[in-house]
This record gives structure tokens, C-alpha cells and sequence, in this order.
């Protein structure tokens, strides 16, 4: 085999789906397996579609993903330009190849001819399929048609190729994904390759770029395929080596139907904006439509490529579930020591002063934070309670807590207690342990007793370790915050 070759040809019409990225990242995966070439080709020939923001967009998203390419816009290679509408000179020089091989024909139809025969198609019930009605046409006839100022667009003559390079009209090729597939011809329609204004179409494009950037595998969605037939004839038209292609199944929302903005987060950059880590993110993806063969689904993208089998790959659509993705992520956040986790953590924490804690107290309140989390984001609801001087008590907890007598009796006793203790992790949790005890032996559960506290302190009923908490944010402001708890009405 030579040199491996694969890519990734988003359109700059969106932030990087994650479909697009499950995408990148299985060509990315043959490449490392087979010691070949990942390339990264932007197809932005629908300039109204089209941004630099959506460029930006593929850019940092497919970086953030550690799937960094070989060749491609910003890095160059042999086969450049690697941006679509960079290489719009190159595109004519193969039409004419293929209409002076007799492949393709100028067709003079306007907009109200075609639409007509697709309504007279669908008046006679039958799928549309263009006529060829400009297939036969003679020179005068063009001219004349030239002079009624109509552009002639350049359509595929299909039946020609397939007779040309097939002993009949069934077009098979052997998908790498799904096995053999196969399509009459008769049923696709001379399709346009260039367009009336001198623009290529998406095939025609595709095809004349995969060529001379010599693409050895195209792997890309089942949604193609209908597309790959066409390409395959055109590749052979212009007697080009026809590279194996492979279709991925479709990733489906949890209901079955198209992942979409519904459900949740659909572009890379939403994922990881909401907190989750780049490598649960590329493990998590892998697993959508392939099985690791020891069964081990935590794996890092040097693991997944050596075992990647691409021929294994399930020809089924895959179901993006996202509650796996949470757990996945959490995993991935507690293989991380505190001092790494906080870092990674501090973007989420920015409407805190992080000044109010010295660097072993933000490290410390990250070790007793950071259980619970499945994103990283969740942390900035989880930490309010250590910053600023007072807190803002759950209403629930005000009701149910705070304004009971038993409480209350709690949070005067704890002032008159702890005034004189030692303000140490080790030394309160020695003192909560006996003031606990003091309020058990008079049939008061250890937990109310805690909660009376922790809702003054945090103004909550659960989090962090108590201990810690008041360790953390200091004496004088646990007291102050215990004070205005005990000004409420009971």
C-alpha cells in the first residue's frame, strides 16, 4: 500500500459538530495506525455560508482535541492550497478534460425549465431524474442559445462513464464500514459538476481535490454515500486512482432522532466550555460506533489508535448518551492531583476572589470540592460559600433549619463554645466531634445539630466537609456569618 493519506473536509458554516469531530477523529486514528498522512481541508465554496469565525472555530476545536494535522491551511504541505475557494483556477482545467472525453455537456436549462420537470415528475409520481434534454445539443443550437444570454452550467454524463467502466448499470464498490454496496445508475441523473457561474459543485470539487491531494481512504459519514457513487464515476472519467472509502453510522440523540441543540451541547467548543475535559471528550467520541477489544473503555487516544480497527467499526448508527459522557468526565477529573485539577478549574471560578484565599486554602478547597464533580464547571456553583463575607441561606433551608428552636439553641451554644478553640482543621474536627456529642445526649441527632451550622455558615444543607469549610474561610468570618443566622425569628 502506498503512503497512507486520509482528511478532514469540514464546511466553515458552524462551530465544529461533534459528529464532524467523531469524524476527524476516526481518519485521525487510521492515519496513527498505518503510519500515514491526516490532512485538514477547509471546503468553504458556499461563501454566503461561510466565516472566519467558523474557521477559527474548526481550528481550535480540532486542536483542543489533540488532533493535530499533517498538512493543512495553516501549516502547508505538497498538495496546497488547502482551502477550497484558494483553488477555484484549478477546477476548470478538469471540466474540460472531462467534456473533451465526451463525460460532461454543457446544459443550457434554466432554473423554470428544471423546475418544471421535477413538477412533471412529481404529477406522474416519479422520482425525478434530469432529462438530458442538452446531452444531443449542436453547436448552432448552443449558439444560438449563447445569444439569448443563458450561461451553460456543466452537467456529468453518467450513462457514458458507467458504460465506459462497468459491463452495466449497477455501480458497486466495497465500503470499508458497511461491505458492498451498490446503486443503479439509471436512478442518479446527469448531475451538474460546474456550475453556470464558473463555480464547482461540492462532487465535482471533492473529487478533483482528493486527487491530487492524493487521498489513499476517504472515511466520512453514511450521509455521503449517495455522493460517493458520483465520485467514483468521476474519478474514473478523469482516470484517477479511485481511493477506499468507508461511512460511518449517524450519532442519534438518547430519543432516537437527530443530535441536535435540543438535547444539549453539539459543538466541540460547547462541550468544552461547559466543562468537559478534552480527553474524556476524544475517548468518550471514540467509543461511538467502536469497541475497544479488551473491553477497557478508559483509554487515551495513543491506546485507541493502536488497537483502532477500522473494519470492525459498527456500520449502525451510534446513540450519544450523555449521562456516559458526565460519568466519563468524572473519571477523567479524579485521575487529577489537586494542584493539576485546580488549574484546570480557575476559568470557572472567575466571579470568585481568589485572593481571599491563600494558595493552601484554594488547594484545600479543591480536595474537599471535588468528589461530586462530573464537569468542571460544576464547580463554580459548588464553592460560593468560602468567598465574601456573608452568604445567601436556601429558603428552604432558612424554614426548615434555621428558624427552629433546636437551631437556634445550636448556633448560641456553638459561639459561646468555640470562642475559645483553636482554629485548626485537626483541632475542629476534635471540638464538633464533642459538641455533637453534647447535643446527642440530649436527643438531638448529630446531623440536625450540623446542619443548624452548615446552613449559617454555607447556607446550605450539604456540601463540603464542615470542618474544612470553617478552616478554610477563618474564625472571625464563620462567626460573623453564624450571627446574622441567629438575628432570624423564631
Amino acid at each position: 500500500m502506498s503512503e497512507v493519506r486520509v482528511r478532514i473536509a469540514p464546511s466553515p458554516s458552524g462551530n465544529l459538530h461533534i459528529g464532524t469531530a467523531r469524524t476527524a477523529l476516526f481518519n485521525y486514528l487510521f492515519a496513527k495506525k498505518n503510519n500515514g498522512k491526516f490532512i485538514l481541508r477547509i471546503e468553504d465554496t458556499d461563501a454566503e455560508r461561510t466565516s472566519q469565525e467558523y474557521i477559527d472555530n474548526i481550528f481550535d476545536s480540532l486542536k483542543a482535541l489533540g488532533l493535530n494535522w499533517d498538512e493543512g491551511p495553516d501549516v502547508g504541505g505538497d498538495y496546497g492550497p488547502y482551502t477550497q475557494s484558494q483553488r477555484f483556477d484549478i477546477y476548470p482545467k478538469y471540466a474540460q478534460i472531462l467534456l473533451d472525453k465526451g463525460f460532461a455537456y454543457e446544459c443550457f436549462c434554466t432554473p423554470e425549465e428544471l423546475e418544471q420537470e421535477k413538477h412533471e415528475a412529481t404529477q406522474n409520481k416519479k422520482a425525478y431524474v434530469y432529462s438530458k434534454k442538452c446531452v444531443n445539443l449542436t453547436e448552432d443550437e448552443k449558439a444560438k442559445l449563447r445569444a439569448e444570454g443563458r450561461k451553460p452550467a456543466l452537467r456529468f454524463n453518467i450513462e457514458k462513464a458507467q458504460k465506459a467502466f462497468h459491463d452495466s448499470s449497477i455501480l458497486k464498490f466495497t465500503d470499508m464500514v458497511k461491505g458492498e454496496l451498490h446503486i443503479d445508475t439509471d436512478l442518479l441523473g446527469d448531475f451538474v459538476i460546474m456550475k453556470s457561474n464558473g463555480t464547482p459543485t461540492y462532487n465535482f470539487a471533492v473529487v478533483i481535490d482528493d486527487m491530487l491531494m492524493k487521498m489513499t481512504h476517504v472515511i466520512r459519514g453514511e450521509d455521503h454515500i449517495s455522493n460517493t457513487f458520483k465520485q467514483i464515476l468521476i474519478f474514473e472519467a478523469l482516470g484517477a486512482e479511485v481511493p477506499q472509502f468507508g461511512h460511518l453510522g449517524m450519532i442519534l440523540a438518547p430519543d432516537r432522532s437527530k443530535l441536535s441543540k435540543r438535547h444539549g451541547a453539539t459543538a466541540v467548543s460547547e462541550f468544552l466550555e461547559k466543562g468537559y475535559l478534552t480527553e474524556a471528550l476524544v475517548n468518550f467520541v471514540a467509543l461511538l460506533g467502536w469497541s475497544p477489544s479488551d473491553g477497557e473503555e478508559l483509554k487515551t487516544v495513543d491506546e485507541i489508535a493502536q488497537d483502532f480497527r477500522i473494519h470492525e467499526l459498527s456500520s449502525s448508527n451510534s446513540i450519544f448518551e450523555y449521562d456516559k459522557l458526565n460519568w466519563m468526565n468524572a473519571q477523567y477529573i479524579k485521575k487529577y492531583s489537586d494542584e493539576e485539577l485546580g488549574e484546570k478549574l480557575k476559568p470557572y471560578l472567575t466571579q470568585y476572589n481568589l485572593d481571599e484565599l491563600t494558595h493552601e486554602q484554594f488547594i484545600r478547597m479543591i480536595e474537599v470540592t471535588r468528589e461530586p464533580l462530573k464537569l468542571l464547571s460544576d464547580i463554580t456553583d459548588a464553592v460560593p460559600y468560602f468567598f465574601g463575607e456573608g452568604v445567601t441561606i436556601d429558603a428552604d433551608a432558612q424554614t426548615k433549619v434555621l428558624d427552629t428552636e433546636v437551631s437556634q439553641d445550636v448556633l448560641k451554644t456553638f459561639m459561646e463554645q468555640a470562642k475559645d478553640w483553636e482554629w485548626t482543621e485537626e483541632n475542629l474536627h476534635e471540638k464538633l466531634e464533642a459538641f455533637r456529642g453534647f447535643y446527642k445526649e440530649k436527643g438531638i441527632k448529630p446531623k440536625v445539630t450540623m446542619w443548624a451550622i452548615r446552613v449559617a455558615v454555607t447556607g446550605r444543607t450539604c456540601g463540603a466537609d464542615m470542618t474544612a469549610i470553617l478552616a478554610i474561610i477563618g474564625k472571625e468570618k464563620s462567626f460573623n456569618r453564624i450571627k446574622a443566622a441567629m438575628k432570624a425569628k423564631v
